[in-house]
């Protein structure tokens, strides 16, 4: 992975505007992560995190909306971890795109649906190294912790043998709904007679981003942004 490619794609998710709300009303709690995770180029765990505790006891249910291509894997775990520990049934609804790290939340939740013409990536673990060669074989031991533990992670969701999983990871693997809901990583796919739009994020660093995400569909289907706007105004005033 050349890291300009890698440094681009943090700093092209830096430069878009935040895009993350909830909403709670009769027992129901509504996430709606739409942007990168992390801190520095998109939503933080903290800020994640205290959205969802502050429904904590004042909802039934939770549902987490996911539009992401991925970020920091360690935000992405602390993200999973306060999910996990809710006291509520929680769903994940991946309405286009759960890439890299974004991958971590759906492991967590109760149910997990997936809209017809989204993706599902995951691949091995990356990080940025500055030093010498003892500093770049410890960078190399812990990306293979974290290998390991995102292994674990989609093993116990999925049942798949970890060999399997090795392979998937090793080659980025971008997989349909349909595929997805095969292997076991959802429980469900969303029919929809609409394309996904064009991916809002630069992904230039993955390798094998298909088509349909760096292409956009005709302006009559692309994502209107002002009608899904419009949808949470409705959703806050019930």
């Amino acid at each position: 992975m050349p890291m300009p490619k890698l440094l681009q794609l943090f700093l092209d998710n830096q430069a878009r505007p935040k895009d993350f709300r909830s909403v709670h009303n009769e027992g129901r709690g509504e996430i709606y992560l739409y942007d990168a995770i992390g801190d520095w180029f998109g939503i933080s765990a903290e800020a994640f995190n205290r959205e969802i505790r502050a429904m904590e006891g004042e909802i039934d249910e939770l549902h987490l909306y996911i539009n992401s291509p991925g970020g920091d894997v360690f935000e992405a775990r602390a993200m999973a971890t306060a999910l996990s520990q809710l006291k509520v049934k929680t769903f994940s609804h991946i309405e286009g795109l759960a890439a890299s790290a974004a991958t971590f939340l759906p492991m967590v939740t109760d149910e997990v649906e997936m809209s017809e013409g989204g993706f599902f990536m995951i691949h091995e673990a990356w990080t940025l190294t500055m030093g010498n060669k003892r500093d770049h074989l410890k960078q190399v031991d812990l990306l293979t912790k974290v290998d390991d533990s995102i292994l674990d992670a989609y093993g116990k969701r999925t049942g798949t043998e970890r060999d399997q999983l090795i392979a998937w990871l090793e080659a980025e693997t971008w997989f349909t709904a349909a595929e997805a809901k095969e292997h076991g990583f959802i429980d469900s796919v969303l029919e929809t007679d609409r394309r996904q739009a064009a991916a809002q994020w630069n992904l230039a660093a993955y390798h094998n981003t298909p088509s349909a995400l760096t292409q956009g569909p005709p302006p009559e289907q692309q994502y209107d942004r002002a009608q899904a706007e419009r949808r949470l105004a409705l959703i806050e005033r019930h």
